[in-house]
């Protein structure tokens, strides 16, 4: 299976989404049908990145770069 659901502390994962939709790069962020497992894992959302054969190296990229926009921004505000 090509999907990625991730968490990065501190940031919640619909700021996630949002900045990678600024980048062109779509994903989701949320319970995905999931909730009980994640109440219980106490997981309050995730973001999912899903890649298949349709993707390129250029879509892998252009997530890696919205993955570094993410940090960036997160971490210049938490110093805040």
């Amino acid at each position: 299976g090509g999907i990625l659901s991730f968490t990065i502390e501190g940031i919640h994962p619909h700021d996630i989404a949002q900045i990678f939709d600024e980048e062109g790069v779509a994903i989701r962020s949320g319970h995905h049908c999931n909730m009980p497992l994640m109440e219980h894992l106490k997981v309050p959302a995730t973001a999912r990145m899903s890649f298949y054969l349709y993707n390129s190296e250029e879509d892998i990229d252009r997530a890696e770069k919205a993955l570094q926009k993410v940090l960036k921004i997160f971490a210049a505000t938490s110093k805040t």
